[in-house]
């Protein structure tokens, strides 16, 4: 899939928008930074870095495992290297295990239920 068709996948996800904080122009060369419109925290970074890269959010367990797993998954670039994966899709990781690992970023950075008092 194209950088646009993850961008796209990205935006079928309820309450979900594309920003672009660190550019002025949302170029091919900009970081698009998929985020929760009702709490504004990113699920997913897309860039071109030596190819297509996508940032992931993942709980640190998870995240190891498919660094082990798949050599396309390297610790997060510029994030926390425990809780962030950078996958590379067009190195031949499957799409299906991308969308897995979108969908646990999705749920991870999800807005939480209010706290009781």
């Amino acid at each position: 899939m194209t950088r646009r068709e993850w961008i796209d996948h990205c935006l079928t996800y309820a309450d979900a928008y594309e920003d672009y904080p660190f550019d002025a122009v949302s170029d091919g060369e900009a970081w698009t930074v998929m985020r929760h419109k009702s709490n504004r925290k990113s699920f997913a970074l897309i860039y071109e870095r030596d190819g297509l890269c996508i940032n992931l959010k993942c709980e640190p367990m998870q995240a190891d495992f498919w660094r082990r797993v798949y050599p396309q998954v390297t610790p997060g670039y510029h994030m926390n290297k425990s809780h962030w994966n950078t996958v590379r899709p067009n190195d031949g990781l499957d799409d299906q295990i991308i969308r897995e690992m979108i969908d646990h970023s999705f749920a991870l950075t999800a807005p939480k239920g209010r706290k009781k008092q």
